[in-house]
């Protein structure tokens, strides 16, 4: 293994910030020997999210994003509560954001949203049976989330324009397309 290749080592791990994230200072050795710092967003274990389809729509939250100061679409998703399972959080956000209970949950996908600051995966669920509307459950204030059945030619069209920003929604849509569950992205045109 070249040093290119070598891991970094882990000295000493110190919380930095506790809030709605949580940093963390690493201590580490780099590859050379150099110690240096490196701090880490370990705010939840993982997130998990839903690409829900009925026929040729496709279920979409409306939420207000501080960090970017913009209304955007994305998809019913949040972290990890306990001992839950990434199936489990799948289910319970997707009732709680959307009113909706679903027949099936699928694993679509799994990535890291921004694998050079955060430490946990998001892992991407899809549903196109038939599902039931409950009703959505927010607890959180700073949750203003509406829900949107978008045409899925809509839905490229705004990929397609840039206006779809949420990293999850625009995976979750590349891979259902990939395994055949939705139509292929070929549509994906200005």
């Amino acid at each position: 293994m070249s040093q290119e290749e070598t891991k970094w080592g882990t000295v000493d791990r110190l919380l930095v910030h506790e809030g709605r994230v949580m940093l963390f200072d690493h201590t580490v050795t780099l590859p050379n020997g150099s110690p240096t710092h490196y701090e880490v967003d370990e705010s939840i274990r993982f997130a998990a999210a839903t690409l829900a389809i009925s026929g040729d729509h496709v279920l979409v939250t409306r939420q207000y994003r501080y960090p970017i100061d913009r209304w955007i679409f994305d998809l019913p998703a949040g972290g990890a509560e306990d001992d839950e399972e990434p199936i489990d959080t799948a289910r319970r956000e997707l009732e709680e954001e959307a009113g909706i209970v679903a027949a099936n949950l699928v694993p679509l996908h799994t990535f890291f949203l921004n694998p050079g600051r955060t430490s946990w995966p998001v892992h991407i669920f899809f549903s196109s049976e038939s599902t039931t509307r409950g009703t959505a459950a927010r607890d959180d204030p700073a949750e203003q989330v509406s829900t949107v059945w978008l045409r899925v030619k809509e839905l490229d069209s705004l990929i397609a324009k840039g206006e779809i920003v949420d990293p999850a929604l625009i995976i979750a849509r590349t891979m259902a397309a990939s395994r055949g569950l939705m139509p292929s992205l070929k549509s994906l045109v200005l």
